[in-house]
């Protein structure tokens, strides 16, 4: 079968564990492929994805070999496959806007960004560049708070005539308006917030469906993250936090059977370690009511790998994007992006949000 070529933005540990799993893949069988929700969609194995083109602002990711540039510093996600040839793929600088949060300037080098000195690219280069590359899809792996960034890689894939998958929270695929324009021209997008395989998220949303299946009320909740990786020392800046509170809050309220008022959910990032490198703990509890208005709470801690779990979900997604590119469907993707994403156009209980994904890959349901 044809590759699905695709190309990303923002070359840091995400598209890492994304790229590092293309290749770890591609030795295995489905006997002993450990780690994927499916080994084959649409006949699409994972290492039928291909970047064709990558967009980053680092010194030390610009104009070096794609193959060398998901190592390079501040990355610090695990390496669980390094054999990885030189891909031929030059990573191409991008457009800043705010993609770069100010304070991080205030840390080191093993710990930020340094903006390359070649110039930002207008709209019309990277246009170019999509184009040049034969790229189908378009990877959004910026920044948390990156709004205008994001909204100005969104209209290079519609320019360019790409379908876009947005894994972070700037609210793309759940507006309408972005929505209807991908649509008019077919093309897919799959979006806002990529979950992870088992994150604080998705953990959060499990519990919360157990209590209501369970008769117990649920009265007030928190989830405290803390990480050790760029992301977490970019949302120190809670200026940068509001979308992304937002699709956290909306995944586990969206869940419940009564929404919970504000005072009474609290769910965000909390911190930056860095030690903890790409290690994530979410701290999470849960306080309820039992048989006879009787007291009760879970207290929970999860430690993963930030970067891997969100691959997980990723390389899904980007095979169910090819589908719906082979079937001439545009617009948002409800089935794929309600299973993998935080803040998708419309939420599911992850059941039969299951359930629908596997309708839309065998061709039973349209979206």
């Amino acid at each position: 079968m044809n590759k699905i070529k695709i190309a990303i933005i923002g070359i840091g540990n995400c598209a890492s564990s994304l790229i590092q799993g293309i290749y770890y893949y591609k030795d295995k069988n489905p006997e002993d492929a450990i780690g994927l929700m499916h080994w084959e969609i649409g006949g699409y194995q994972p290492s039928d994805i291909k970047v064709v083109a990558a967009i980053d602002i680092d010194q030390r990711k610009v104009g070096e070999d794609l193959s060398k540039a998901i190592f390079a510093k501040p990355n610090c996600t695990k390496i669980f496959y390094n054999e990885i040839p030189e891909m031929g793929v030059k990573v191409t600088m991008g457009k800043i806007l705010d993609g770069v949060a100010p304070h991080m300037a205030e840390y080191d080098d093993n710990h930020t960004f340094i903006v390359s000195k070649e110039g930002e690219k207008e709209k019309e280069e990277i246009v170019k560049t999509l184009q040049d590359s034969g790229a189908e899809i378009l990877l959004n792996y910026l920044p948390v708070g990156s709004e205008k960034a994001t909204r100005f890689y969104a209209e290079c894939a519609l320019k360019a005539g790409l379908a876009f998958i947005n894994n972070m929270p700037v609210f793309i695929v759940s507006d309408p308006e972005w929505a209807s324009r991908f649509e008019e021209k077919k093309l897919p997008l799959i979006g806002d917030d990529i979950k992870a395989q088992i994150g604080a998220t998705i953990t959060h949303r499990t519990l919360a469906n157990l209590f209501r299946a369970r008769g117990v009320k649920l009265e007030r909740t928190y989830q405290l993250n803390t990480g050790g990786n760029t992301d977490f020392l970019n949302m120190l800046n809670r200026s940068r936090l509001k979308s992304k509170k937002e699709s956290k809050t909306e995944a586990v309220q969206s869940v419940l059977e009564t929404r919970l008022d504000p005072e009474n959910i609290h769910i965000g990032p909390s911190d930056y370690v860095p030690w903890q490198k790409d290690n994530k703990l979410c701290f999470l509890r849960m306080e309820g009511k039992t048989f006879g208005d009787v007291p009760m709470n879970i207290e929970l801690r999860l430690s993963v790998e930030d970067s891997p779990n969100s691959a997980g979900c990723v390389i899904d997604a980007i095979r169910c994007c090819k589908l719906a590119l082979q079937r001439g469907i545009g617009g948002a993707l409800t089935s794929i992006s309600a299973y993998t994403m935080k803040h998708p156009p419309q939420q599911f209980a992850d059941d039969q949000a299951q359930e629908m994904v596997e309708e839309f890959i065998m061709g039973k349901r349209e979206k």
